[in-house]
């Protein structure tokens, strides 16, 4: 089964008041490295959001069919300075299955 998982977060004063070039920096180090020991199992999309939501800042669309996976990467953030610090802070998880609505009926896919 092929899970999609919204990680909205909110970036902190921590974060912000970070230069660009140290922020740069981490991106490099601590999280980067991160996403890309589960990239194989996880898709992962980073969106920025704060110019256009006042709730959150940022948000991760992973897709996978591996929620260990996931909830491995999710550990291993939640342990760097990324959430420990925090840098951000979670502010909701969101788990969908494309299409779960159908259940054994016999309706084609609604993606259009």
């Amino acid at each position: 089964m092929e899970y999609t998982i919204l990680v909205l977060v909110n970036a902190t004063s921590l974060w912000l008041s970070m230069p660009r070039t140290e922020r740069d920096s981490f991106v490099e180090k601590e999280v980067r490295p991160i996403l890309n020991h589960f990239s194989d199992r996880c898709n992962i999309r980073l969106y920025d959001a704060d110019f256009t939501n006042a709730a959150i800042s940022d948000f991760l669309i992973v897709e996978t069919n591996d929620l260990s996976a996931f909830g491995f990467m999710m550990g291993y953030l939640r342990e760097s300075k990324t959430f420990a610090a925090p840098y951000f802070t979670v502010q909701q998880l969101v788990v969908g299955v494309a299409n779960n609505f159908r259940g054994s009926m016999d309706v084609k896919d609604l993606i259009i």
